[in-house]
């Protein structure tokens, strides 16, 4: 499962957002819509915050109970568990939060959504959106430039393993077999080393890990059969 770190913006306003593949939604900060639905500043959006999601409890609200929580990068750069909630359940908390731009901010959750689609229809579109919010992540051009390259030669390794009859965890397990040919770690054993739980592990490498990485992936997808 992948789960991808983008900003959009509403009105020149950030939203922090989180793609996750593997069930196709998208999860927003919901800290950040507070913020803009309310006009609030972060300190003052998260005292809002916190007040409605008590009182939602209280009323038995399912949809504050369900809400997850992810590690997004917050002001200071760090990366922080924050309440993120899916498109369905951010309707259902708008609906909670009397604000003129209350309509407006879900045609733009609406628009979001049919670009994704678009995007999913034309890789190209989905390379140009994944360099402006590597961009507006703070990530230099070189450092963009080589991730890219590695999400172009992590796609031809698994259309290659496909063809050669790889499906469900097998995947995983051949990752971590090229990952720990080149770090002399597993995935999940180079996660812990730098701290991330649901966080990418790609986007938290550096410029040499990521050409490391990109190297024995190029490698492995010219082998004829994906256990070679």
């Amino acid at each position: 499962m992948t789960r991808k770190e983008s900003l959009q913006l509403f009105e020149d306003q950030k939203v922090r957002t989180v793609w996750d593949d593997e069930q196709e939604k998208w999860y927003f900060a919901i800290v950040d819509v507070v913020g803009i639905l309310t006009d609030n500043d972060y300190q003052g959006a998260r005292n809002y915050w916190k007040v409605l999601k008590n009182r939602l409890i209280k009323e038995g609200n399912e949809t504050v109970t369900n809400c997850n929580q992810l590690k997004l990068r917050a002001a200071d750069g760090k990366m922080r568990l924050t309440d993120v909630a899916d498109t369905e359940q951010l309707f259902r908390i708008i609906q909670s939060i009397p604000s003129p731009k209350a309509e407006p901010f879900k045609q733009w959750m609406a628009q979001v959504a049919s670009d994704r689609i678009d995007q999913m229809q034309d890789p190209e579109l989905s390379i140009e959106q994944a360099m402006q919010d590597y961009k507006r992540l703070g990530y230099s051009d070189n450092w963009i430039n080589q991730r890219i390259r590695s999400i172009e030669v992590r796609k031809e390794l698994t259309d290659e393993w496909q063809r050669g009859g790889v499906s469900g965890m097998q995947y995983a397990s051949l990752t971590d077999i090229i990952t720990k040919e080149w770090s002399g770690r597993t995935t999940k054993q180079y996660k812990q080393l730098k701290g991330l739980k649901k966080e990418n592990l790609r986007d938290n490498m550096t410029n040499v890990k990521l050409a490391l990485n990109t190297l024995a992936e190029a490698s492995a997808a010219r082998r004829r059969t994906p256990l070679t």
